[in-house]
This record gives C-alpha cells, structure tokens and sequence, in this order.
C-alpha cells in the first residue's frame, strides 16, 4: 500500500536557518537532505508553480508573483486562479495511475480552481464600504465553518508573525485527521517575514526560525501518526540586502515611462509609456512597446546602479523565461540590491495605495509593508490605532503605515536570483532515505514527488 505524501513548503529555509531547527532536524534524521537549486525568478509563484509541474517559467507561465497582462492593460499581482498555471501537475500524473488519488492544498498559491479534493487559501472579505476583513476560501464550501477565523493580518503587513503558519499548521492537521488526502500541500510562510525585515544574518532570522521549529512540531507528529512521507522544501534563499533600486524612476526620467494624474495623485500609465517595468523582489521584468526602442532601454538599465545582468531574448531562453508573459527585457539585481516599483518623483504625489498594505493595487512587489513606516513608526502605529477603532465601529478607515523611501531603504533581506552558495540555497529534506541526493534541481523536484507518492517517476 502507497504511503500518504505530506510536502511543507518552509518558505526561505536554508542551511544556515535549519541550524536552529533542532524539532525539524531530527524529524528528517532517518532520511536526507538535499540542496535545492531553484529557477530564475527564485520567487514564490514561480518556483511553486515548477515544483507543481517539472518544468521552467518558460513552461508553466508564471513568470513571477504578478506580470503586465498584456490583453487586460494591467499590471496584476498575486492571482488566485490555477488556470494560469501551464503544464501537467503532479496530481494528473498520479491519477492517471492511480484513479481516485485525494490532493489536499493547503495555502499554497493559485489555489482556486484547482482540480484538488480540498483547498483552504486565504481570501479576505471586501466590504462595499471599503473595510477589509479576515477570511478563507475553502472547498468544499463546509470545511470553512471547521476552522477559526484566518489572521489574515499576521500573514502580511506590519503585524505578519507566527499566528498566520500555526493556523495553517493546524488547519492541515484538521485536514489530515478528518479527510486523510493521499497528498497533502502545506504552504509555511513564517521565515519570509523578519528575514526580509532583518536579513538573515540577523539574530531575528534565527530567533523566527526557532520560533517556526516549534510551530511545526504537531504537524511533523500528525504526519508522522498517519505514516506519511514527509518532504519539507523551500523555494528560495533569502540574502542580505542594502540597496534598493528605483528602475521606473530612472525610465521617466527618460521620458520612457507616463503617469496619469486624479486628485493630485499619479497612477502608472502603461498604455501610454514606452517602457515601464514590474518589480519583482531581485527580479524586473521591463515591458517596451515599440521594439525600436529595446535597445535603448537596456542600455538605460544596464548603466543603473545595482542592476546585475539585463536578459534579454537569448537571456531570458538562457534562464527558462522565454514566456509571452515575460518582459521584453528582464532585469537582475545585484547580490545586495533589490528593486522597488516606485514611479513617483514626489512623495507628496503617490498614490493613496502607496502608504497601505495593498498587494493587488501596486504595480509591484512592496516588501515596506512588513513596516511600520521607519520615518515615524510611533506616529504610523497611532494611525493605525486609530484607524483600528474606526474599523470596531464599523466605520471607514485607512490603514496608511506603510513608508515610502524610508521603507524601502529599511528593507534587508530579499530573494529571486540563485543563490551565491550552499549556506544561503534553499533546502529539500525527505523522510524516506531511498531517493537520496545531495542536491536536487527545482525542476525535478516533481519527479522525486511521482517516486515517493508510488507514481511513475
């Protein structure tokens, strides 16, 4: 009889957090540990999505967290919908084998409509009168009223912390004990939230990894009653980081990039500009409208400071990011650098979104919004406060605590290249030792999968 499969996904774990993890080392002590090598962008939607399928962002389309939907003329962040994702899943592989194979997905990205038996995603209420309030999306429809309320506001922003991956711990324990699927995905984003405020040289990087190892403990012993497989990953490792940089502002500094203005506040215009670019953490991929122009714009990138290596067509095939999706060019940073989305010149003429924990409006990654603005963090916690008291009296609020430059300028820690050695690469443990490896490509990381759930491999 085939033994269930359980797969953590420890976001940003690596050698050096695994040291503090003595609950997780020893879970893992019968088995291996291999050194995963991920994809370029190194980025969680992509990387999930070539564990998921075998094959590169040039196969399955997710080129990163969000990309310029061309057809729709909108910059679009952290979807939900599995349709985007291209290739065949691990679970069609095994059905085709084994009929009736039960999949569980637990907060891992692009959730809905996936063909699984059981979905538990994050999925706030969005109230007519603005209010945003904690919630999940679950299928079936039943499985939400089993659960507690997700605290949505520690799985992002300034308040993100352990609250959010013990509830989802806890919500695959309920799964497994009341369902028990065949395979069981679990999403673990705890050690993305101080290492990225902190860096991961910093004590706080290794206290959040103690912090986690406790947090896993029933879920490793839950796995471990059924007699599962466990495979515990991570998509990235993140490194140390000083210096952000401001692709757009040098693009309309050009003249390349166009804003349009409503109520004194500027709006990024990609119908209008000749070249614009989506951050993405280390990565950015740079959309040109006129070909004539491409080269110009490479030039202009390649002299930024900060800026690493500008792929472009050969470049992006050389990387697996030979997509329609992808940008006419695509940006690296430097090992210490990351990039920002901001397009402003002048503070006073951002965006309302810009100072508020808005994933879906920014056109781009804002890691400032694990902040409370570091210019007046007292003064960014009153107005949070404030607006707090505004929300319980069901009234509207804003929950604008988020720096600009000052928030950028915190930020220490980042992801998206491949990693500069083995102590800041991500990691694969595996229970079972009979596959071992001492080191594992992303894109094969499927096929392990396959092997370890009785599938072909």
């Amino acid at each position: 009889m085939n033994k269930p499969l359980v797969v953590l996904n420890v976001v940003g774990l690596t050698p050096r957090l695994l040291a503090h993890m003595p609950r997780l080392r020893a879970a893992f002590s019968g088995g291996f540990t291999a050194r995963l090598d991920p994809v370029v962008p190194a980025v969680t939607c992509s990387v999930q999505a070539t564990f998921l399928t075998g094959e590169a962002p040039a196969g399955h389309g997710i080129v990163g967290n969000g990309w310029y939907f061309r057809d729709l003329g909108e910059v679009l962040l952290w979807r939900q919908s599995h349709a985007l994702v291209e290739g065949e899943r691990v679970w069609d592989a095994l059905r085709r084998e084994r009929p009736g194979y039960t999949v569980a997905n637990i907060c891992w990205w692009y959730a809905m409509g996936a063909d699984v038996d059981w979905t538990i995603t994050p999925r706030p209420i969005y109230r007519a009168d603005g209010r945003k309030e904690p919630d999940c999306y679950t299928v079936p429809p039943e499985l939400h009223d089993e659960l507690p309320t997700f605290p949505l506001f520690s799985y992002w922003g300034p308040g993100a912390g352990i609250a959010s991956s013990a509830w989802i711990a806890a919500a695959a324990v309920h799964v497994m004990a009341t369902r028990d699927p065949d395979l069981t995905l679990v999403y673990v984003p705890h050690l993305d939230y101080d290492l990225q405020r902190f860096g991961p040289s910093a004590p706080q990087a290794a206290a959040a990894a103690a912090e986690l190892d406790a947090t896993l403990g029933p879920l490793l012993d839950a796995a471990a009653a059924r007699g599962a497989t466990v495979v515990v990953l991570s998509e990235y490792g993140i490194t140390d980081v000083s210096r952000p940089v401001h692709v757009n502002r040098a693009l309309r500094a050009a003249g390349l990039l166009t804003v349009h203005t409503q109520d004194g506040m500027e709006y990024l215009d990609p119908y209008t500009s000749r070249a614009f670019a989506v951050a993405d953490h280390q990565i950015a991929h740079v959309y040109v409208r006129d070909p004539a122009d491409v080269a110009a714009v490479a030039k202009l990138c390649a002299e930024l400071p900060g800026v690493g290596q500008v792929l472009d067509e050969s470049g992006k095939a050389g990387q697996g990011l030979d997509h329609a999706r992808s940008g006419e060019l695509v940006l690296l940073a430097e090992p210490d650098s990351w990039f920002t989305y901001y397009y402003w010149l002048d503070d006073a003429r951002a965006p309302d979104f810009a100072t508020h924990v808005e994933i879906h409006r920014k056109p781009g990654y804002d890691p400032a919004e694990l902040l409370f603005d570091p210019a007046g963090p007292g003064a960014a916690k009153g107005r949070a406060a404030k607006a707090l008291v505004r929300k319980k009296l069901g009234m509207r609020y804003r929950m604008n605590v988020v720096g600009l430059d000052a928030g950028a300028d915190a930020i220490r820690g980042s992801h998206g290249l491949l990693p500069p050695g083995a102590d800041d690469a991500p990691v694969l443990l595996c229970t079972d030792p009979d596959p071992a490896v001492d080191r594992i490509l992303a894109t094969d990381v499927k096929s392990l999968l396959l092997r370890l759930a009785g599938g072909a491999p």
